[in-house]
């Protein structure tokens, strides 16, 4: 598997956190089709920021692919058209321990961005499947203080 995250990581702006670094070691992951880090130190100022301290208030990344990739399905042989488009789908989430109300217990917070594509696309379209990918992480790296900002008070 390609997923290899380095440490640190380094953060994207976000309103409250100055020049943000989070050092990552491997950790077990939730099945064998996924790599998984968990972040044991921070860099620069991040003021309230917890590590991956508790099982209850994780701070952990997970790269992760189907268990069983599909190729392209069969052709009909009517119409000579795919009958079924196959889908492998790649994840990448992150947990993180947050309090809901303060002195209460932990809740864990997810991030979520799911990759799926059409199977044979990764040989008959790589360019597309590509670019695809690099607008939407460009567009998400270039807007991580205004989904964050969005996320703590509600306004898009």
């Amino acid at each position: 598997m390609s997923f290899t995250l380095t440490t640190p990581i380094t953060g994207t702006a976000q309103t409250g956190l100055t020049s943000p670094t989070f050092t990552i070691a491997a950790d077990t992951a939730p099945t064998n089709s996924g790599k998984q880090y968990a972040v044991t130190a921070l860099g620069g100022t991040q003021t309230g920021v917890d590590t991956s301290s508790t099982p209850s208030k994780p701070f952990t990344i997970t790269l992760s692919r189907p268990a069983n990739l599909l190729t392209v399905a069969a052709l009909d042989p009517v119409t000579g058209y795919l009958k079924k488009i196959n889908r492998n789908k790649y994840v990448i989430l992150t947990r993180k321990g947050v309090l809901p109300l303060a002195g209460q217990p932990a809740a864990v917070m997810f991030v979520r961005s799911e990759i799926d594509v059409p199977a044979g696309a990764d040989l008959a379209d790589a360019p597309n499947v590509r670019a695809a990918l690099s607008m939407h992480i460009g567009a998400m790296n270039g807007i991580s203080a205004s989904i964050g900002d969005s996320a703590v008070t509600g306004v898009i």
